[in-house]
């Protein structure tokens, strides 16, 4: 089953990382401060997955565009 693992990080900040069925950690957070914000960045993701667009990103002359897949 996938699960989401809280803990804190060298530095003492919280983060949180999403592992796959098999395992596999598939996404790593950034740090926060404190639990609260940690589990809010969990719900957030939760949320915002669902709906969220895969967007390319391709490097064009030094400069990045974002190409909507």
């Amino acid at each position: 089953m996938p699960k989401f693992e809280v803990y804190m990080d060298n530095s003492g900040e919280y983060r949180f990382r999403l592992r796959a069925r098999n395992g596999q950690i598939i996404a790593v957070s950034q740090g926060y401060k404190s639990k609260e914000g940690c589990m809010k960045g969990i719900e957030s993701v939760r949320t915002n997955a669902p709906i969220a667009q895969i967007v390319e990103i391709e490097e064009v002359h030094k400069e990045e565009t974002e190409v909507v897949v």
